[in-house]
């Protein structure tokens, strides 16, 4: 058995990982796309470094687009193998590619526009909305828990990840030769003490693990609550300054949990009173999805749930589905909350909304998640004094800001816990995937003193044999 790392490999995006069995099965875990890696992203997205039409089967870990956004483009290409998944993640990755789809071909039309101009070449879509739509019939869905036949000699359970709703660690056995073989890939592992998700549930011992590690040298900022940290930042950008406070927000995990806290915020009688938009129909969907999933929940929100039927809703906020709705909100002067897509500002409405605001000193950018180093939010998050938006350069004149302790993956103590009830005598390689170099160096130190012996750091396209 080979597995060779094709995405997510000293980056933290484009989660890629296929397993080749001795019998020429190919088994391919997650098909995520690559984000915000600057210039290099859309060569990386065009290649996966394998042939498509190869892959037998797929697992898919979670929705999130690094981890999934690139299954249109697999089936594109001819693959036509079963996709796992848990029920809740096969519902929000239906609607997150058909955004991404149309997204693809929104930002190409946008694009072409000034390239016509400049007689360059046209931009093409990775895929379209068709593709998106069509490889949603390849879909099985799992439940956490379940053994389950994937192909001949391996089978496999997916344990809940705590990251997002229906994410999943997904842990293999694989026969060979008459021997036993176990993996297990972690997806990506959530925080134990996250406000909405029950913890990530323990695993089976494993023979070789994949472990995320986005936060591999850092903790949590603890001190402070989320409630409190959005208070001060509402405050200080629209009631002092009286600008717009623009929160670029994944649709799925992060827009919610920002709702969730405003939401705590008003039961408090603490919210000021303004408009809070949400700005983007894919978010709307989302929620609605999330909410069917309650069982998920951990115990204080099922209690919420007993007094507050919707604790992702409260006075002032609104939705904006139309892309007309959404244009209004730059030609407005009143103090207000906009929260749009992608969390990385790299795509989707949110980035037309820092373009038309940056350069009023008035108003305040603020980042709540990871944002690769390339991207709009990273350029942003690193002082940047001028970025280029749409191939337009914009002066950064607006206020920018960072809420760290609203990620959805574990930092290093949670991903050591996650770890804690593994014997690491018996694993037999551990490989950290998604997450920069630097970061997995120093966790590697930390995991080294925890009797892992044996840790590698793949490359993209690297391949090893796991004896």
């Amino acid at each position: 058995m080979k597995i060779a790392f094709h995405g997510a490999a000293r980056t933290v995006t484009g989660s890629k990982h296929l397993l080749t069995l001795k019998n020429g099965k190919r088994v391919l875990l997650d098909c995520g796309m690559f984000q915000g890696m600057g210039k290099e992203t859309d060569s990386l997205n065009r290649e996966f470094g394998f042939d498509s039409e190869s892959v037998d089967v797929m697992i898919l870990s979670h929705a999130h687009i690094d981890h999934s956004g690139l299954i249109p483009k697999l089936y594109k290409e001819g693959f036509r193998g079963r996709i796992f998944c848990t029920p809740a993640t096969r519902e929000l990755t239906g609607i997150l590619l058909e955004d991404s789809a149309e997204i693809q071909e929104d930002d190409a039309k946008f694009s072409n526009k000034r390239r016509a101009t400049e007689g360059l070449p046209y931009i093409q879509p990775l895929y379209s909305i068709d593709d998106a739509k069509n490889c949603m019939d390849q879909f099985v869905e799992v439940e956490y828990g379940q053994w389950f036949d994937v192909t001949d000699g391996v089978t496999a359970m997916f344990t809940d990840a705590g990251h997002i709703i229906g994410s999943a660690c997904v842990n293999l056995r694989i026969m060979e030769d008459g021997r036993l073989k176990t993996l297990t890939f972690s997806g990506d592992v959530g925080r134990y003490r996250d406000v909405i998700l029950k913890s990530p549930q323990d695993f089976p011992q494993a023979d070789y693990i994949l472990i995320e590690s986005t936060y591999g040298n850092s903790l949590h900022e603890m001190s402070v609550t989320t409630p409190e940290m959005l208070l001060e930042w509402i405050k200080k950008a629209c009631l002092q300054k009286k600008g717009k406070l623009i929160m670029p927000a994944f649709s799925v995990g992060r827009t919610q949990e920002i709702l969730f806290a405003l939401n705590q915020l008003e039961n408090e009688n603490l919210l000021p009173s303004l408009d809070y938009f949400v700005d983007s129909p894919l978010s709307i969907e989302a929620t609605e999805v999330i909410k069917k999933y309650s069982r998920y929940f951990n115990k204080t929100i099922q209690k919420i749930l007993q007094t507050d039927k919707d604790p992702f809703m409260f006075n002032g906020l609104k939705y904006i589905k139309t892309v007309e709705q959404s244009k209004l909100l730059n030609y407005r002067n009143e103090p207000c909350v906009i929260i749009s897509a992608s969390g990385m500002a790299d795509a989707g409405r949110v980035k037309h909304h820092i373009s038309n605001n940056i350069e009023n000193s008035k108003n305040t950018i603020l980042m709540t998640g990871y944002c690769e180093p390339n991207s709009l939010g990273g350029r942003l998050l690193s002082g940047a004094k001028e970025v280029s938006i749409f191939g337009v350069k914009h002066e950064v004149n607006a206020e920018i800001g960072a809420i760290r302790s609203m990620s959805a993956h574990g930092d290093y103590e949670d991903l050591s816990q996650w770890l804690a009830h593994q014997d690491p005598r018996q694993v037999k390689k551990l490989f950290l995937v998604h997450g920069e170099y630097d970061v997995q160096l120093d966790f590697k130190k930390r995991l080294s003193k925890k009797d892992f012996f044996d840790i590698e750091i793949p490359e993209r396209h690297y391949e090893v044999g796991l004896p």
